[in-house]
């Protein structure tokens, strides 16, 4: 949910020149099979220190709870940012040579950058490739990017759905919209009915771009080694930008930054009436607009065609064992109780939303009622967005530095300067210079 758009981050991470570039095609000799390192359970059984760079607070606790039933273990749990403020200390500190943790979360578009980088640990050595059916398809697809090694486990996911404002859309006697054509159509009658309100918010988001693009079944970022395909011109693409478009043109979209403080307050005054994202979101919801508790409700992600399910992912983590680790063995161990183990059910406490298959299904988790979206059962489509996934999403193994120049190229567009599509071809031109730069084959 970052937004990538520093010019320090453009520097750290242009500026390392991927020196381990050839590392994605050695990877490829990577294979399954027995696990090759030391038994994770012996080296817990040692004891030792471990360092974990980390954002999200629950890991805080799982690593208490580690510690717990691991006397011996000593865990440090170190918050050196968000997001792409930690990127660039991890990366700062991986060149450096010093200073690297054991551990440290990702997320899932940021994690081929550091995999070809030769900086992550593949997982296969302690048999983390045979447990790819304790997650949900998507977030192991990232973990497991290029199919050559598993460079972490997932923490976390997030599956789309649309969550709206229902006393709004009561109000105004708008349906909740199935497709996308509907969509358009509510956002016009809400529009017209009161010029200060608005269906959502854009001023330019790459991480939402790419997940619409993902649901309309694009798949303009392909990788195979160092050979990179960018097509931001193909079919999904195009679906999302001439619809995009439609919006901004008839003035449909409010121009405000997601995160700022002038949307909380569009969300709890209704003048922003739905977000597409992440099922991460609900904590959000009830800490920063809970003057709105009870007007807002989760509905499944529109569709491009009218009967579909079709959703993407929008957000979410891994966590990974960092190649520098001196106590790696031990570091697996941690992260397989954090995001296959007791950890998981902790993180789902506070707030996260899982990525295993057996929560994601249990009766407990489907159950649940949210009180702040009026006892409804958010938990079902949440899940059941999470299976219908698209399969076959790559990200760019340079992701981090394709975001953070998105709107370079795409943010004209939202101020009336150019298309949508026109900003994805200037981005992909860039993308493929970038690239080809940095010792990539891009075409």
């Amino acid at each position: 949910m970052t937004i990538f758009s520093s010019r320090t981050a453009r520097r750290v991470l242009a500026g390392t020149a991927f020196a381990g570039v050839a590392a994605l095609a050695l990877a490829g000799c990577s294979g399954g099979g027995e696990p090759t390192g030391e038994n994770p359970d012996d080296a817990a059984a040692e004891g030792g220190e471990l360092t974990v760079w980390a954002w999200d607070p629950t890991v805080e606790t799982i690593a208490a709870a580690y510690e717990e039933a691991n006397p011996d273990v000593t865990i440090e749990v170190v918050n050196a940012g968000t997001g792409n403020d930690q990127y660039t200390a991890l990366q700062n500190a991986i060149t450096a040579g010093s200073g690297v943790p054991d551990l440290a979360q990702v997320e899932y578009y940021a994690l081929p950058q550091f995999a070809i980088g030769e900086s992550l640990a593949d997982l296969t050595e302690f048999g983390a490739d045979g447990i790819g059916d304790a997650f949900a398809p998507g977030p192991w697809g990232a973990v497991t990017y290029g199919g050559n090694g598993v460079w972490g486990l997932p923490l976390d996911s997030g599956p789309m759905a649309l969550f709206y404002n229902k006393a709004v859309f009561d109000e105004h006697g708008i349906e909740v919209p199935t497709t996308w054509e509907a969509y358009l159509e509510a956002a016009r009658t809400l529009h017209e009915a009161d010029p200060d309100m608005y269906i959502t918010n854009d001023t330019g988001d790459a991480g939402f771009t790419t997940s619409m693009i993902w649901q309309a079944g694009g798949q303009p970022f392909q990788s195979e080694g160092t050979d990179v395909a960018i097509d931001l011109e193909d079919a999904g693409s195009a679906e999302f930008a001439e619809f995009w478009q439609q919006l901004l043109e008839e003035d449909l979209v409010a121009p405000i930054s997601s995160w700022s403080d002038e949307w909380y307050q569009g969300l709890g005054d209704g003048t922003i009436a739905t977000l597409t994202i992440g099922a991460w979101m609900p904590g959000n919801f009830s800490t920063g607009v809970a003057d709105a508790a009870g007007d807002w409700r989760v509905a499944p992600m529109p569709q491009w065609e009218e009967g579909g399910t079709a959703t993407a992912e929008n957000g979410g983590s891994a966590m990974s064992v960092m190649e520098a680790s001196e106590s790696k063995a031990l570091a697996y161990d941690f992260l397989e109780f954090a995001a296959n183990g007791d950890g998981v059910q902790i993180r789902i406490d506070g707030g996260g939303f899982p990525s295993t298959v057996a929560e994601l299904e249990s009766e407990e988790f489907l159950a649940k009622e949210f009180e702040y979206f009026g006892g409804q059962k958010a938990n079902e489509i949440l899940s059941e967005s999470s299976a219908n996934v698209v399969e076959g999403w790559q990200y760019l193994p340079y992701q981090v530095y394709a975001n953070s120049v998105f709107n370079d190229a795409v943010g004209s567009a939202y101020n009336g300067d150019g298309t949508i599509a026109e900003g994805l071809t200037a981005w992909q031109d860039a993308l493929v210079t970038y690239g080809n730069d940095q010792g990539f084959t891009v075409e």
